[in-house]
């Protein structure tokens, strides 16, 4: 007692807890505690259910928790603990879990150890796997409540590759549901949120994280229905990978975009060579320099530039006394690329920036714009007049090529108008003497030319076809192209046939199975 009192009040104290940190019977139940919780944190439900009292029903929950939160890294500590009266004993712990969308989550709790000697059990219930839960539920995680993306009638829009796609953590990873998933969520932060559910009916029952998000607001877009439906429906079937773009004319709202198949948005963002198709911007330029639909054009089999060989589809010629509208009309590239002499290099260029090609387009969505380079010589100048070389466009943008016909001005094209903040103006109008020639020959296309495959479809419709050389290999492959407008509705259009072959055998019928969807 002397040596005890000799070492002052707190060595004795520390001596105090020594011992009854040593207590035997707090070491074993701590030890069971142990081996509960490793066996929880691996996530062996089997194992930490048998360490329990009533080993079904943990392992049942715990299995539970455990795949609904599918956490991708979990932490488990134990606390110290402490022999209640009845001899048993009682250890906090704390777990701490890294969740897939949610972000990492904790929460403390406790157990009691019952038992004696070496017969300790982790006392089971539902409470000690998280105190905000009782019997009869589960922890879970939940999907922030997404406000819709609607058609231009205020209906949910489901076209897939145009909406986009929202992962298993509840984040919107492509499309419209990417560019405004904190507009359609609420705001930033955690896309789930860990959830109190009832087991039987998985009803929330309350939210543990995420509480204040504020509610999504949906996204309005300019997409009609009818017309998205007939543009999807012209496409089944299809093999190749394809695309339609709608606009209406009057204020550029994009009323189809359509891909086949679903993924990539090729509608509005894809680049390709747009072919024969960009004749309406060339015979734009050649109609600016004073060229009429009516003056004689010679469309002989071959041209010939600078050691490089331009021919016509088929190697075909239209007869002596054939007229600008002809060749317009059949798609005669020898002439076109005959006629590159009436224009200067940064000719093309221009004219196509009427058309709004080469700006910046506020549309709402993700686009490529097109562009057209000023000429650098005069193999470049001759392969641009039909719409090769260094030409690139999108659907989007030659369904926008045919509206401005059919508008006599450029209108840029938009989808969601609520996000755009500024339209891109085109720096210069065509005149409307032009568009009224180039209305005359995308109608001569249709009654007289390589588009007859809209001939007899109400509507008057007006067209250009394209077949556009891409790669390198021998004969070349081609994609196949068709844009066009209506004469008596607000509706302009381009059709899309990736490596398809001929604009007017390929996308042809698919242009018409468009049109005809929706007068049908």
């Amino acid at each position: 007692m002397a040596l005890t009192a000799g070492l002052g009040y707190w060595a004795y104290s520390s001596l105090v807890a020594d011992e009854e940190a040593e207590d035997p019977q707090v070491v074993a139940a701590t030890a069971q505690m142990e081996e509960f919780l490793a066996a929880w944190e691996a996530g062996d439900a089997g194992r930490a259910g048998g360490l329990t009292d009533t080993p079904d029903n943990a392992e049942s929950l715990i299995e539970s928790v455990t795949t609904n939160l599918a956490p991708t890294k979990t932490e488990i500590t134990a606390g110290e603990g402490d022999r209640k009266a009845d001899g048993q004993v009682e250890i906090p712990f704390t777990v701490k879990m890294a969740l897939p969308g949610a972000g990492n989550y904790s929460w403390e709790s406790k157990a009691r150890v019952v038992g004696a000697d070496d017969k300790w059990k982790v006392e089971f219930h539902t409470e000690m796997v998280h105190p905000q839960m009782v019997p009869g539920q589960t922890l879970a995680l939940k999907s922030r409540d997404r406000a819709l993306i609607l058609d231009t009638h205020g209906a949910e829009l489901r076209s897939a590759s145009l909406v986009g796609v929202v992962d298993e953590n509840g984040k919107g990873v492509s499309g419209l549901q990417a560019r405004y998933d904190e507009q359609l969520t609420g705001g930033s932060g955690a896309a789930r949120s860990v959830v109190v559910v009832d087991r039987q009916s998985g009803q929330v029952v309350k939210k543990l994280t995420g509480t204040k998000a504020a509610k999504g607001k949906p996204v309005r877009t300019t997409i009609d229905p009818e017309v998205q439906e007939a543009a999807a429906d012209a496409l089944e079937g299809v093999e190749k990978n394809a695309a339609i773009v709608a606009i209406d004319p009057s204020n550029g709202h994009v009323l189809a975009a359509a891909n086949r198949p679903s993924g990539m948005n090729r509608a509005l963002e894809g680049r390709y060579p747009p072919g024969s198709t960009f004749k309406v911007v060339t015979a734009a330029a050649l109609l600016e320099h004073g060229m009429r639909p009516s003056d004689p054009a010679e469309c002989p089999k071959f041209a010939h530039v600078d050691g490089q060989r331009f021919e016509n589809q088929d190697q075909f010629t239209l007869p002596a006394g054939s007229t600008f509208k002809d060749s317009f009309a059949h798609s005669c590239n020898t002439f076109f690329v005959n006629s590159r002499t009436e224009l200067a290099e940064s000719d093309l260029h221009d004219t196509a920036a009427a058309f709004g090609i080469g700006g910046t387009w506020d549309v709402g969505a993700a686009t490529y714009d097109g562009s057209v380079p000023v000429n650098t010589s005069d193999n470049d100048k001759a392969a641009a007049t039909i719409g090769q070389a260094r030409v690139e466009t999108s659907p989007l943008v030659m369904a926008s090529i045919a509206a401005t016909v059919k508008e006599g001005g450029f209108k840029q094209p938009v989808l969601v108008p609520d996000a755009v903040k500024k339209t891109h103006e085109a720096p210069a109008r065509l005149d409307p003497e032009v568009t009224g020639a180039l209305r005359e020959m995308m109608r001569a296309a249709v009654t007289d030319g390589a588009a007859s495959a809209l001939a007899g479809i109400p509507g008057e419709p007006h067209a250009k076809t394209g077949t556009a050389e891409f790669g390198t290999e021998t004969p070349p492959r081609t994609h196949a192209w068709m844009i066009g407008y209506q004469g008596d509705r607000r509706l302009a259009w381009s059709v899309l046939l990736e490596d398809g072959g001929s604009g007017g055998a390929d996308a042809g019928p698919v242009a018409s199975a468009f049109l005809r969807n929706l007068v049908g």
